[in-house]
């Protein structure tokens, strides 16, 4: 069987769906292959799943403090580790069919099984039907990625995880190690602790999520420590020993001193590898940087009639930024002009307790820019939604260049702050200055108004603090 599409989408993640649903909106011919589900990683086994898990240890903690509440919860309230997992699994489950739907709605043909480029515009998939053999004018690369192993303890599902076994674990452990204090090890790290583990969290740099900027940091360390969590920073796992009982680890502290610890289990997050094996990368000669595709900012690769979008390809590795990649690398492949990716419009989310959200550059990164500088914070203290609520953790930062008004970067940590963020993301594709921000009604009483006092502040004109 040979069949002739002018784009074959190599990937079903939210980037390769996605692309796939605007060339097919553009008049495309277009196939998609899929080797396991989908939807890919972020559906099935990433974002969605871990976003239900998370809302399932958030409810947990609100009701164990119900009284703050003025209500009454009698008897003790516990967790179901199996039935989370099953509402988590279920609400995949659920995104999968709907991905599915959209793929026949928008007329795509689906190919499952695994495919390899074979030479410029040809594709071999080995699956369920056998052996197809593809063809097309265009190829978009999105393949995603896969967590990174420890050299010395690779994850064996058992005792040492990587986030997927954590997604489905076979037991509550007791008594967690988490590896790494980027987005995946502090949400699983939040989740378990809202379950009751005691939770350990070694990150090897000098503070929790690093790439945040440093304030945000301060502030979620001293939050997780202040809900149990042990918390070590400048600290690296030197080796793990795996026995039926547990993990013993060896853990050097900032100070250079190793101890050995015993844990029930442990996370690992230290990263992720791309799956650029086996696909037909190395004959045609596309170029790589550390296994990472390298794209232009149209997502074309080194080779002409060649895109890759999202994991596959360089940083930030988030999900909306593959989306709007595979709409970028679609259009440019459609004849049109499609504006290049900005990383520094990108949001960030991490759906810890509290919540982190950013955009742009930190404060650090701006002043290494050369920018001079005005910064703006508010405090979810001085937010009477934030106090109904009884979310008074947090503050809103804003970072603007003094001299054009350009808003330069915001950084939040608090209740719902990565639904918040957009407004700024929106307003830095805009190019908004501090002008529009500050003339700029916002609805009370909101959280968004912390967004508003805290632009004003930056410009010393903040009116409830």
């Amino acid at each position: 069987m040979n069949t002739q599409y002018d784009l074959i989408v190599l990937g079903s993640g939210p980037g390769g769906y996605v692309a796939a649903i605007r060339a097919s909106q553009l008049g495309l011919k277009v196939a998609i292959v899929e080797r396991e589900n989908l939807g890919g990683i972020c559906l099935n086994w990433g974002c969605i799943p871990t976003k239900a898990l998370l809302r399932s240890g958030e409810v947990l903690h609100n009701m164990q403090n119900a009284k703050e509440y003025g209500l009454s919860v009698e008897g003790k309230i516990v967790a179901d580790l199996d039935a989370v997992v099953k509402r988590s699994r279920g609400v995949a489950k659920q995104l999968n069919q709907g991905v599915t739907h959209l793929m026949k709605k928008n007329k795509i043909t689906v190919h499952m099984g695994d495919g390899k480029i074979t030479a410029p515009g040809k594709m071999t998939v080995k699956g369920e039907k056998g052996e197809e053999k593809l063809t097309a004018k265009h190829i978009i690369v999105a393949t995603g990625a896969r967590a990174r192993d420890l050299p010395f303890a690779p994850a064996d599902g058992k005792r040492i995880w990587t986030y997927r076994h954590a997604m489905m674990p076979s037991e509550m452990p007791k008594k967690l190690l988490v590896i790494g204090s980027g987005a995946i090890g502090i949400e699983f790290a939040s989740f378990y602790n809202d379950l009751g583990a005691d939770v350990t969290v070694v990150e090897m740099l000098d503070r929790v999520v690093p790439v945040e900027d440093a304030e945000i940091s301060k502030f979620l360390e001293k939050s997780l420590k202040k809900q149990g969590m042990n918390i070590m920073t400048g600290a690296g796992v030197e080796k793990l020993d795996v026995n039926a009982k547990g993990v013993k680890a060896a853990i050097k502290d900032a100070k250079g001193k190793v101890e050995t610890t015993e844990f029930s289990h442990v996370i690992v997050a230290v990263g992720i590898v791309p799956n650029t094996e086996d696909i037909g990368l190395e004959a045609l000669g596309i170029k790589t940087d550390r296994g990472h595709i390298v794209t232009n900012a149209t997502c074309q690769t080194s080779v002409e009639g060649f895109y890759a979008i999202g994991d596959v390809t360089q940083p930030p590795w988030l999900a909306h930024k593959a989306s709007h990649e595979g709409v970028i690398a679609v259009e440019a492949i459609a004849g049109g002009h499609p504006h290049a990716m900005d990383p520094l419009n990108i949001p960030a989310c991490t759906y810890c307790h509290p919540q982190i959200a950013s955009v742009g550059m930190t404060e650090a990164k701006a002043k290494e820019a050369g920018h001079d500088i005005k910064v703006g914070n508010f405090p979810f203290i001085g937010n009477g939604k934030a106090i109904a609520l009884g979310e008074t953790e947090g503050f809103i930062k804003t970072v603007f260049d003094a001299k054009t008004g350009e808003l330069l970067g915001a950084h939040m940590i608090g209740a719902e702050v990565t639904e918040l963020i957009q407004g700024y993301t929106v307003g830095k594709t805009l190019e908004t200055t501090e002008a529009e921000l500050m003339d700029t009604v916002f609805p009370h009483p909101t959280l968004s108004e912390m967004m508003h006092e805290s632009v004003l502040d930056a410009f010393g004109r903040t009116l409830h603090m």
